[in-house]
């Protein structure tokens, strides 16, 4: 079966209760995040919401295009700072 790996920071890793997990590919964002937002519940969807989305390190603007097997998705919740 062919899988992405999809990392968590700050935020949404304390959401999801872990630091990146793998799941299948051929799905498009949009469907694999509200697959995650079904498998990890209630705390994940309001930071997915507010999140930006990376795609093997590039920023993803069409959110319904199949993700390439191998690829990482890194979930990007706002960070505060100075």
């Amino acid at each position: 079966m062919a899988t992405v790996t999809v990392r968590y920071f700050a935020g949404a890793r304390a959401a999801a209760g872990r630091a990146e997990e793998t799941t299948s590919a051929g799905r498009s964002l949009d469907e694999l995040l509200a697959d995650l937002a079904e498998r990890h519940g209630g705390r994940l969807v309001p930071v997915l919401a507010v999140s930006s989305f990376l795609v093997d390190g590039v920023t993803c603007h069409d959110r319904h295009k199949p993700l390439p097997a191998g690829a990482t998705i890194d979930v990007l919740p706002p960070f505060a700072g100075g």
